[in-house]
């Protein structure tokens, strides 16, 4: 992944973000952050509820610098996470990197953590916005293709944001690193890529014969 010519002020290190194995694989570039979030699709959101530590794998939406979460009004768990600090991980998989010895075998994979206090957002433009957001990260321009949410599924809809002000990065891409000595070991080495892709749409069987495949899913299906 190449970031070098984005207009993309640092990510500046803190404890919680200082990476200490592999620093070589980090990166500051806040390009490299947004383009890790971008291509994701489900995060995973860390909280800590009733003194348990929980993980909850939820939808989720970038504008700018703020990170958008979304779920039932209704989940305490969610709710936990109000006004509470939180952290939040997308990771990607590229692939299995086969080495000759069972030791150094990894993962070509894209990652980053993002720390902070997710506030719940009551202003409703700002939640109405969120919500696009989200859904259209998930499928771009699905929001308005779809019928707009009702007050009662609005008010069932709890809406979280989070900063990106405190987030880390890592990056491994590459063949394995073996040891010198096992170079000529009669064991296969390098790397078993992994792809994520849309298959074809699958109507609704009650959707009406007359209507076809929106323009907004046949793009999503080539991208």
């Amino acid at each position: 992944m190449s970031s070098e010519n984005a207009p993309f002020p640092g990510l500046s290190s803190t404890p919680r973000t200082t990476l200490r194995r592999h620093k070589e694989r980090g990166s500051a570039d806040r390009g490299d952050l947004y383009a890790i979030l971008d291509a994701g699709l489900i995060c995973h959101l860390g909280v800590v509820a009733d003194g348990v530590p929980l993980v909850l794998p939820t939808a989720y939406g970038r504008e700018g610098d703020t990170l958008y979460l979304h779920g039932s009004s209704a989940n305490g768990a969610l709710g936990a996470a109000r006004d509470q600090q939180v952290c939040v991980t997308v990771t990607h998989m590229d692939g299995i990197v086969c080495a000759r010895s069972v030791f150094n075998h990894s993962v070509n994979y894209r990652s980053a953590v993002v720390f902070g206090t997710a506030t719940r957002v009551m202003d409703e433009d700002e939640r109405w916005q969120a919500l696009r957001v989200i859904t259209d990260h998930l499928v771009p321009g699905r929001w308005a293709a779809a019928r707009q949410p009702t007050r009662k599924e609005m008010a069932a809809t709890m809406v979280l944001s989070l900063p990106l002000a405190e987030a880390s990065v890592k990056i491994r891409t590459g063949m394995p690193v073996d040891e010198p000595e096992d170079l000529g070991l009669d064991v296969w080495a390098g790397v078993l890529p992994m792809t994520v892709a849309w298959a074809e749409p699958q109507p609704d069987p009650l959707l009406r014969e007359e209507i076809p495949v929106p323009a907004h899913i046949r793009d999503a299906v080539q991208r």
